[in-house]
């Protein structure tokens, strides 16, 4: 590929954020509630600049200074599918400067997926507000000769030694259900885990890796510009932004239904109750904002704000959900 192209491609997903700095500064306009911690906020997010993440981290961070956040900045730590940020704001002082933009893979199937993961997410983090779902999609280049799951099933059965799955994380869901994928079909998927989705759709544009799996969100300015094609989307419905990208499950694949994911809000552990309930008031309020609302459903996103009680119980119920289905995989990870 050629530096002209790789450059564009760069800047094609980074759209989604600021990606050229590795934080950003934002100034409240207005006093912050006297329960929320005083000083620089900072919202810790374990991928590189330009994807759903960092697109979610920083729509918050500008919508808290219209709540009365004083200053809040994004600060992108990738690497390690997550847990090197995760461990940063585990170890971080309970004082709630410091939170933790989590998906929800941190909490739900590492613990199954690792066998050294370094943190316990009940003990060492606090919930505070779950802020928007994730739905995911199954995506490739756009000069492949496959334009759904279908077609791109019968190519993997004749091509597989090439039959390579792109990942912005390792142990996701995405990597589960193309293992379950290919046991149901005789293909052994090869995976390939990228810092995050923006190098991932690199390689997933100029056809390196046969197809990508990420948040729809990362992928939408490259599908908008025609670089690549979606293959089809996790859950049991249809994007409201992408009304003609059929699910996966509708094209007769079920896999990968349960793969959607969340971004929430963590603190970690022992900070006092009401910061912590100052924070989830503001975060939650944040979510109700109509401009906040659309510029993330525009980008594949779905907010769908939950308080912190809701938060841990959906965490819960995820995990039996997905103990099961990681033990069944086979798969786990130093």
């Amino acid at each position: 590929m050629s530096r002209k192209l790789h450059t564009k491609l760069i800047a094609a997903a980074a759209v989604l954020g600021l990606s050229s700095a590795m934080s950003v500064r934002v100034a409240a306009a207005v006093d912050a509630p006297a329960d929320l911690p005083q000083g620089l906020i900072k919202i810790v997010v374990g991928f590189a600049p330009g994807g759903a993440a960092d697109l979610t981290a920083r729509a918050f961070a500008e919508q808290l200074s219209k709540e009365g956040v004083k200053e809040v900045i994004v600060d992108n730590r990738p690497g390690a599918s997550t847990r090197i940020a995760n461990s940063y704001v585990q170890r971080a002082a309970p004082d709630g400067l410091t939170l933790l933009l989590a998906t929800s893979p941190s909490f739900t199937i590492y613990p199954y997926t690792y066998k050294n993961l370094g943190y316990d997410g009940e003990k060492d983090f606090r919930p505070i507000a779950l802020l928007v779902d994730i739905p995911t999609a199954i995506v490739t280049g756009a000069d492949q000769p496959y334009s759904n799951m279908k077609e791109y099933v019968a190519w993997a059965k004749a091509n597989q030694k090439q039959a390579t799955i792109g990942l912005a994380a390792q142990g996701s869901s995405g990597q589960l259900g193309s293992i379950a994928l290919g046991k149901d079909i005789g293909v052994d998927f090869a995976p390939v885990v990228y810092k995050g989705a923006s190098p991932m759709l690199v390689d997933v544009v100029s056809s390196r890796v046969s197809m990508g799996w990420d948040a729809a969100a990362s992928m939408m300015p490259l599908y908008q510009g025609g670089k690549i094609k979606f293959l089809g989307l996790s859950g049991s419905d249809r994007l409201a932004s992408l009304p003609n990208v059929p699910t996966v499950k509708e094209q007769g694949f079920p896999q990968f239904e349960a793969a959607t994911s969340f971004y929430a809000i963590f603190a970690p552990a022992g900070l006092p109750d009401k910061t912590a309930a100052a924070l989830e008031k503001v975060f939650l309020k944040a979510a109700q904002d109509p401009g906040l609302v659309k510029r993330l459903q525009e980008n594949g996103l779905v907010v769908k704000p939950m308080d912190h009680a809701q938060l841990a119980q959906r965490v819960r119920k995820e995990k039996a959900f997905w103990e099961p289905v990681v033990k069944q995989s086979g798969i786990q990870f130093e």
